[in-house]
């Protein structure tokens, strides 16, 4: 493509990006930056390293539900191999460049940093930050990427939805159960010292919004306490207590929360969060802490149920039908 029709295509993305805007009300900037992290995605999706970095985070619940539940203004990775900042650096230069169908994006493999995050880290993770340029629209993206962790069950490809009718990235995700379970360990191992709202938060929509296997989950939660070298507790965490929900210090934090992320479908106590994950959450880490065994169903927004009840359920629902 020429240099006119790239210049061309970008002015028109740019006024598309203005009219989904002016139809949904999202934030422009938020709607920019989420259209780079996703063409970023999609080059990642077309390069050598496809299979080298698995999506997770609150892009992930765009890709899982088709819809932007929690705003987010970075990409979030799992990374494999090499996690020196040299070695990142070099792989997103040759990632920004990957050839692709035009888009009307184009990143500065030059301008790469790769820094150290420190933040609560069990494992070494890299902030990547690069620029990104759409018409003369020139802003700021990131890259976190974290490695070490454990995956289960393994992590599958799944296909993120794009904002524009451009090809939409296909890339290794994380499963739902891994999600709970590193939040869940988190929630155990900050305790009072919590104030990830974020966490909470996802962790009731992901109780609202799927269905899980106790069995399957409970692999997740014990592979995930053990390599980040978490002990399991003997007692409900605190987190998951009323004492936590009731603290007037969490309480502003939690109004702080949903004041920036302008959640629709939050419940503005944080009570009513930690009681749904107190019904959802804690027989699961007693069943890890005793080593023994789950054998039942959670339903999206119910209670746990036995396997064979909820089969019987479906099957009679099938004959009625």
């Amino acid at each position: 493509m020429s240099t006119g029709r790239r210049k061309h295509l970008s002015v028109l993305v740019r006024q598309r990006l203005r009219n989904l805007r002016d139809k949904t009300g999202e934030d422009y900037q938020l709607l920019l930056t989420t259209y780079a992290l996703e063409r970023l995605l999609y080059r990642l999706s077309q390069s050598e390293y496809a299979d080298r970095f698995v999506l997770k985070g609150a892009m992930l619940f765009v890709a899982l539900t088709g819809k932007s539940h929690r705003v987010t203004r970075d990409l979030d990775l799992l990374g494999y191999g090499d996690a020196s900042a040299e070695h990142i650096a070099q792989v997103f230069r040759q990632i920004s460049t990957t050839s692709v169908e035009p888009d009307g994006m184009v990143f500065d493999p030059e301008g790469i940093t790769v820094q150290a995050i420190r933040e609560d880290q069990v494992y070494e993770s890299q902030r990547v930050r690069l620029m990104a340029r759409l018409d003369t629209a020139v802003f700021p993206i990131t890259v976190d990427i974290g490695f070490g962790d454990a995956v289960t069950p393994e992590a599958k490809s799944l296909v993120f939805p794009g904002l524009l009718d451009f090809p939409e990235p296909q890339v290794l995700a994380y499963p739902p159960e891994t999600v709970v379970a590193e939040k869940l360990q988190a929630l155990v191992y900050l305790g009072m010292r919590n104030s990830r709202m974020k966490d909470f938060y996802d962790l009731y929509l992901m109780a609202r919004t799927f269905s899980f296997e106790g069995p399957v989950l409970i692999e997740a939660i014990r592979a995930t306490f053990e390599r980040r070298v978490t002990n399991l507790p003997k007692d409900r965490p605190v987190a998951l207590q009323a004492q936590f929900a009731e603290d007037p210090v969490k309480q502003t934090q939690w109004e702080g929360f949903l004041n920036r992320s302008g959640l629709s479908d939050a419940p503005m106590q944080l009570l009513t969060v930690v009681e749904t994950l107190n019904t959802f959450l804690t027989p699961l880490l007693s069943a890890v802490e005793a080593d023994g065994e789950y054998n039942q169903v959670w339903r999206d927004g119910g209670l746990w149920q036995p396997r064979a009840k909820v089969r019987n359920a479906t099957h009679s629902r099938k004959s009625i039908d």
